[in-house]
């Protein structure tokens, strides 16, 4: 077996990844967010948070590789590289970015092969998807929010798997911002302007209350509202970058379109 042999995990991604490519046995830690594949949590000890991490307890795994995400992870990786271990911090924020991150990630681990193979596979299904939705007589608007306090638009993968599905996001501009800084609505009768037909909810860690949302002043008047077109889907389906939101996230979208699809019709 080449490549590294004890990977602690970060971020629930990798762990998905290297378990679909049958590669756990090297997994030593997760994070504690991690909720795919579900036998992780039972099989594996949980390390960190998203934005702090035990060091001891994952120093005391002897980890040869250490795989996380993003800028937020970088003082936790930091810390890490200055104890000798090495770090790989990913930092994609789009549906070619999760495609390129699963081949990466599997070279990176020594199974390449298996991994563009599993990426591929993960591309048909969004064609499938995509050919699916470009039959839809109308496509609707969507507002995806991720967080509602203050209100965050939806990140480029989302907005980009909303597409796939056959809707537009109505806040393209915003989604093309990686950080969630720059993802803030200011002015939240915005929304309202916007006008979408399909408000999708995603609050990071919390449930969606689409009855907090349709009371806001003036939301009355969005299509989404009038027409009790709010819908959750669960944020470990759609939040985190890597498999389950080209999959089990991209459908849920794709199943809410079409059935506003038919009730337009």
């Amino acid at each position: 077996m080449t490549g590294p042999q004890r990977i602690v995990c970060l971020t629930e991604e990798p762990t998905e990844v290297l378990y679909a490519l049958g590669e756990q046995d090297r997994i030593v830690g997760i994070s504690g967010f991690t909720v795919r594949p579900p036998r992780a949590r039972k099989e594996k000890p949980k390390v960190s948070a998203f934005t702090s991490a035990k060091i001891g307890e994952i120093l005391k795994l002897e980890p040869d590789f250490v795989v996380g995400f993003s800028d937020i992870q970088a003082d936790i990786a930091a810390e890490l590289i200055r104890c000798g271990v090495e770090v790989w911090i990913s930092n994609h924020r789009s549906v070619d970015g999760i495609l390129d991150y699963v081949r990466r990630l599997g070279a990176l681990v020594g199974v390449a092969s298996r991994a563009d193979a599993y990426a591929d596979g993960l591309r048909r299904g969004l064609e499938a998807i995509e050919r699916e939705a470009a039959l839809l007589p109308r496509r609707p608007k969507v507002y995806f929010e991720e967080w509602d306090e203050p209100p965050i638009t939806g990140i480029r993968w989302v907005a980009e798997l909303v597409r796939i599905a056959g809707g537009d996001d109505i806040f393209p501009e915003r989604a093309a911002e990686p950080m969630a800084k720059g993802r803030i609505l200011e002015d939240a009768d915005e929304v309202v302007r916007r006008a979408p037909d399909i408000i999708l909810g995603s609050w990071c860690g919390k449930k969606f209350r689409p009855d907090k949302v349709a009371a806001r002043p003036g939301w009355a008047a969005i299509p989404a509202v009038r027409d009790g077109e709010l819908h959750e889907i669960k944020s470990p389906l759609i939040l985190q970058p890597g498999p389950a939101a080209l999959t089990e996230g991209v459908a849920e979208i794709a199943r809410i379109v079409r059935a506003w699809a038919a009730r337009a019709a």
